[in-house]
């Protein structure tokens, strides 16, 4: 697989990304290029090999004379949605704007629809996200993954005034992701460029890989204590028979807690975040009969969640660790049945289709609707399911 491993040592912005690209071998001809399905004018882009404390890299710059640049999120969308671009990209970037809206609704408690943008609503960085999407593309990259980012501390200022390190946005959008501490008084890590890698990427270490090469995306800042630039290695890496992510494994057990509370335990941690919530019968200490507790929870909110634990259980000590998993790819879909539609979930290892695997809640009330039993409803679902996959791939 072609891989492209981010290392943001010194932070991530859309202009890192967009000149880490070119200087990994995309041309800013082509780039321009496929930028062309923007229904957008007035920019141009310029490429320039530039240092950081000795290390040579591309600066990219997105060159355009617009001055007003409130837009909404609905506007970027609706833009994105009627542009001309290919379709990866198109909603790719369209992803990667709904992360950064949607943060921004929950900064500032308002619906996504009034979402206002400033800073992310400039052209040059409407360029820059829907640029790294096209680069991506044109790059042919299969995966990318991405060390944790630093985060600073201090202030920055913006069209809402002055804001702390890491900015609002920046922490929403990097929720339940790794990060560190930066050891900085700047701004490493920008929304737009969390946003892209949160996005883009699965955050874990360098992975074994045959490297092709190198390359650096300059920042405009010079840096006192680094070199302020993103580094990139692309190479290849043996095709993965599933993805990967971390997450947190809580465990304890319980010899002295009220049943009627572990229902509502369940849909409490559930609702909180947890990945899942699984009980299971133990024979404890002085024979007695008790509950082993397991939650699997996103990499960063374990703490949170073994506090919850501590708090609605008769838990006194919760045991924490960070684990590696694999996970087959997931799409969810929508197949037409003589009774309705049902949702399905597709599963797929190293690009291929393993398994279909049919809703619960959608069957459920299909069967209702049909009066059929609903091992017989999850038969015609998956059937439906696969006929509709043939179908379009005889289209294609």
């Amino acid at each position: 697989m072609k891989t492209l491993y981010l290392d943001p040592f010194s932070g991530i912005s859309g202009d890192m990304v967009l000149g880490l690209l070119v200087d990994l071998g995309l041309p800013v001809a082509e780039l321009e290029t496929a930028l062309t399905g923007l229904p957008i004018a007035g920019w141009t882009l310029r490429a320039e090999r530039e240092q950081r404390q000795g290390i040579t890299g591309t600066r990219l710059r997105v060159e355009c004379a617009e001055t007003h640049h409130h837009r909404t999120w609905r506007d970027i969308d609706q833009m994105l949605a009627q542009s001309t671009l290919p379709a990866p990209v198109r909603d790719l970037a369209r992803r990667i704007f709904l992360r950064i809206g949607t943060a921004e609704a929950k900064i500032h408690d308002i619906a996504l629809e009034e979402v206002h943008f400033h800073e992310v609503g400039a052209l040059d960085s409407i360029v820059d996200v829907v640029g790294a999407a096209a680069g991506l593309t044109a790059l042919k990259i299969d995966q990318v993954v991405c060390a944790p980012l630093p985060m600073s501390r201090g202030f920055v200022r913006c069209a809402h005034g002055t804001f702390p390190l890491p900015a609002p946005a920046t922490l929403e959008i990097l929720r339940g992701l790794p990060v560190i501490d930066g050891n900085c008084d700047f701004e490493l890590v920008t929304p737009t460029g969390a946003a892209i890698a949160a996005e883009i990427a699965n955050f874990a270490s360098l992975p074994a890989m045959r490297i092709e090469r190198c390359g650096y995306g300059v920042g405009g800042r010079n840096l006192a204590d680094r070199p302020n630039l993103l580094r990139g290695i692309l190479g290849e890496t043996a095709e993965q028979l599933a993805d990967t992510d971390q997450v947190e494994v809580l465990e304890t057990h319980l010899d002295d807690c009220n049943p009627e509370w572990l229902g509502a335990l369940m849909e409490d941690l559930l609702a909180a975040g947890a990945l899942d919530v699984a009980f299971s019968p133990l024979q404890m200490k002085k024979n007695r009969p008790g509950v082993g507790v397991r939650v699997i929870a996103p990499a960063g909110q374990g703490r949170r969640l073994a506090a919850q634990l501590l708090r609605d259980s008769s838990a006194i000590g919760v045991r924490r660790q960070l684990v590696e998993r694999l996970k087959l790819a997931r799409e969810s879909a929508q197949v037409a049945t003589p009774w309705g539609s049902a949702e399905v979930k597709l599963l797929r290892q190293g690009g291929r289709l393993v398994r279909i695997t049919p809703e619960f809640e959608s069957c459920r009330q299909l069967a209702r609707r049909a009066a059929l039993p609903l091992p017989e409803v999850y038969r015609l679902v998956e059937a439906a399911a696969r006929d509709s996959l043939d179908q379009g791939e005889r289209r294609e």
